[in-house]
């Protein structure tokens, strides 16, 4: 057996609306969309009568798949980087000045870029769902 690392999953409540978020905000490119539904799917993701619409976004090699969900779920709190638990997706570049400088409105920046003191650069920032995101330059 081999296992690897297949996708990163976000659930999303607008999937057009953060699909057009990540193609903005880091160039990624659509791979796929499609919807899955039916008795197997429900049974799998444990979610009565569910429907899966999803994008599949390459993000330069690792991919992204967002997911909007029906019936949708109750909103989740969004978590702090601190919180046992907590997600984010790590977006790679060598100019983190230079995404912070154009990111789209709907970004939500946690603060301006700072250097670690272990060198990286670093930007963490929330999407239009409030997901956390962090831009890095290791």
């Amino acid at each position: 057996m081999s296992e690897h690392v297949h996708h990163v999953g976000i659930t999303v409540e607008d999937l057009d609306q953060m699909v057009s978020f990540y193609q903005e905000a880091f160039g990624f490119e659509v791979l796929d969309r499609f919807e899955v539904s039916g008795e197997s799917f429900s049974t799998g993701v444990g979610v009565s009568d569910a429907t899966g619409t999803f994008a599949h976004l390459d993000g330069d090699g690792v991919r992204l798949e967002l997911v909007e969900y029906d019936p949708e779920g109750s909103d989740a709190t969004p978590d702090a980087v601190n919180q046992p638990g907590s997600t984010h997706v790590g977006v790679g570049t060598d100019d983190v000045d230079g995404v912070y400088e154009d990111l789209p409105e709907t970004a939500e920046p946690v603060s301006e870029p700072q250097t670690t003191a272990s060198g990286a650069r670093i930007l963490f920032l929330r999407d239009p769902e409030d997901n956390l995101v962090e831009v890095i330059d290791p």
